[in-house]
């Protein structure tokens, strides 16, 4: 089935799913990737939950100068970053606050309270989730936002904002968490997601954690937890 694109809060975003469907997973992907990074997970994610609809928005950011369609939910430091995949060496993000944090949150929460609107979505129905930046974005909207979605997925991301973040953790007790982190991600610390994960679990929320041997991506094992957490909402 080919998505339905629509406009939600100025961003374009692309919809797989069936009318009537009984949970909504929202899925934000990563810097400098194309809008429809994601879309085709629907496809696979679909044969374990069919009554699932698939929401993928494009961050409102563009990347100039890097090849093809490429967006950012905000910006960062590529000289900083092409430094340290040359050295090996990622850096601790966990006291950083990234200067369009806010605005990317404003957006995505509109995105969602326009999307619930639209489709009579409750919160108990709507999972959030994404990957590496857009994986940081939905915890952060979740933690912000008065009630948080019923599960949400956390694919490659890390600790940022740590000040902002830790005393609203409780707010996220009982919220069901798949994670997921690669050994050996060059560009995030394997470490600060297993701390961040375990900051997650204190305050009370429901960890499902996978681990890989491999980088920054999205392994066959994760997207069969992902589709393990929607076929159990079905």
């Amino acid at each position: 089935m080919p998505p339905t694109t629509l406009d939600l809060a100025g961003l374009t975003t692309r919809i797989v799913g069936p009318a009537d469907a009984k949970t909504t997973i929202v899925l934000l992907h990563g810097f400098g990737a194309p809008g429809d990074d994601l879309v085709a997970l629907a496809q696979f994610l679909a044969a374990r939950a069919p009554a699932t609809r698939f929401v993928f928005p494009e961050a409102p950011l563009e990347l100039g100068g890097l090849y093809g369609d490429s967006r950012a939910w905000w910006l960062l430091d590529l000289a900083r970053l092409e430094a340290e995949l040359r050295g090996g060496k990622p850096t601790d993000r966990s006291n950083e606050l990234p200067e369009g944090l806010p605005a990317a949150r404003d957006h995505v929460s509109r995105l969602l309270d326009q999307l619930q609107a639209r489709f009579s979505i409750g919160n108990d129905q709507l999972i959030l989730g994404g990957f590496s930046q857009g994986a940081m974005l939905s915890l952060d909207v979740a933690l912000h936002r008065q009630a948080p979605p019923s599960a949400l997925v956390l694919m490659s991301g890390t600790l940022i904002a740590e000040s902002a973040w830790a005393p609203r953790m409780a707010g996220l007790k009982g919220v069901p968490v798949v994670m997921s982190h690669g050994r050996h991600d060059p560009l995030l610390l394997y470490g600060v997601a297993e701390t961040l994960r375990d900051k997650l679990a204190a305050a009370g929320a429901k960890i499902d954690w996978h681990p890989f041997v491999g980088g920054h991506e999205i392994p066959a094992t994760v997207l069969a937890a992902i589709g393990e957490l929607l076929r159990a909402r079905a």
